[in-house]
């Protein structure tokens, strides 16, 4: 399953998402991340998929669905976080992941590890 999660400029919940590329068993690890969000650690699985969050949602949606379709096309399932980033940022990468389509586990790094909330 590949792990997806939005970066946004809020470095304060960096540390959860650092967590679980850290400790993931993920192919492939999706950043979504907010244009000039820079420094983000990431390992060799990690792409960044870098997009412009000042666009409306139905823009930011489509310029999103655009960017991951070919990323997880074949994929039925990935886990994503939404430990970063705000609203508007939350509900187009969910209303994109599911227009593209792919399921979704909301995923969380607790103290006792990798956990799938849903």
């Amino acid at each position: 399953m590949e792990l997806v999660a939005f970066v946004g400029d809020d470095k304060e919940n960096w540390g959860q998402i650092s967590a679980l590329i850290k400790r993931s068993d993920a192919e492939s690890i999706y950043l979504v991340a907010k244009k000039g969000v820079d420094g983000f650690p990431r390992d060799d699985r990690t792409q960044i998929v870098e997009v412009d969050s000042s666009k409306g949602i139905l823009e930011l949606k489509k310029e999103i669905v655009e960017k991951m379709r070919t990323k997880l096309s074949g994929d039925f399932e990935v886990s994503l976080s939404l430990a970063s980033g705000n609203g508007k940022e939350h509900m187009a990468l969910i209303s994109a992941l599911l227009s593209v389509p792919v399921g979704i586990r909301i995923v969380v790094f607790t103290k006792d590890g990798i956990e799938h909330i849903n």
